[in-house]
């Protein structure tokens, strides 16, 4: 496959359908063939103008080539367990094993049918957390398509109010009070607003508060909304990657990946890890 890639980043003479398939359908193709290996769907990527948010990949399609001729045979995964779009963008939910087991989200903008740009967030793959969910478990199916932008300002507002105003006392206009009412898939956190409440609780007396500083980018369909936003967790510098599913205007369900962002010195490229234009 990376011979493939780099051939496709050399030359634009690979073909591929670019209107029978949903942008959606597009790229969890593309994300499937890391682990299959077929080269067809790379060609879904506009060569000359891909753009890598992926601070550990070169930037076009020679960077990603180079990685995926790191991998050692056999050893990728990508099972997409969740894909929603929202206008130009593709949002996919992936269990990846990519130099090891990750959790993954990846966002795919695109331009006349062909992708031109791509951010990710990864972290690692942990135990079931305290209520016993993983981090892929749970709902897949896109619902209320009529609620997308309804949904896309209740996660904003949530995401401005309480995580990076710090105004915990509205958090009820978000999530319902009993612990079955917000079911938990970060790692370290228990269900409901009592789990959300000893994390956040504990992580400030250890001197280690989670600090949501700005937030980039809220990507929707339906009843899943993606909030991208950046601050600080365990005194390092970090993306927040947030899905929330909502049902009836409250929020009840949480995956998410918290990923550091290396210092610009060591990064591959010079796009930023966010970059989106508002």
């Amino acid at each position: 496959m990376a011979t493939g890639i780099l051939g496709l980043a050399a030359c634009s003479a690979v073909v591929a359908d670019t209107t029978t398939l949903s942008n959606k359908d597009k790229a969890v193709a593309l994300v499937s063939s890391i682990e299959t290996g077929d080269v067809a769907p790379i060609a879904y990527i506009n060569p000359e103008r891909y753009i890598q948010h992926n601070l550990a990949v070169g930037d076009g399609l020679a960077g990603f080539g180079a990685v995926m001729h790191m991998l050692p045979e056999g050893s990728a995964k990508a099972e997409v367990k969740r894909a929603f779009q929202d206008g130009d963008f593709v949002v996919l939910h992936t269990e990846y094993n990519f130099f090891g087991p990750k959790a993954g989200f990846d966002v795919f903008r695109f331009e006349e049918g062909k992708i031109v740009e791509h951010w990710d967030n990864l972290q690692e793959i942990a135990p079931a957390n305290i209520s016993g969910r993983t981090q892929f478990d749970g709902p897949t199916e896109v619902t209320d398509l009529d609620k997308t932008e309804e949904n896309k300002a209740i996660v904003a507002n949530l995401v401005d109010t309480v995580f990076i105003k710090g105004d915990f006392s509205k958090i009820g206009q978000f999530i319902g009070p009993e612990d079955s009412d917000y079911l938990q898939h970060n790692i370290g956190v228990a269900d409901g607003l009592s789990g959300l409440s000893i994390a956040v609780q504990a992580l400030n007396d250890a001197g280690l508060p989670m600090i949501y500083t700005e937030n980039h980018k809220i990507l929707g369909q339906g009843n899943f909304v993606l909030a991208i936003s950046e601050g600080t967790f365990m005194n390092k510098h970090v993306s927040f990657y947030d899905l929330f599913r909502l049902d009836n205007g409250m929020i009840v369900e949480h995956w998410d990946t918290i990923e550091e962002i290396p210092a610009k010195a060591d990064w591959k490229n010079a796009n930023g890890k966010f970059g989106f234009n508002k």
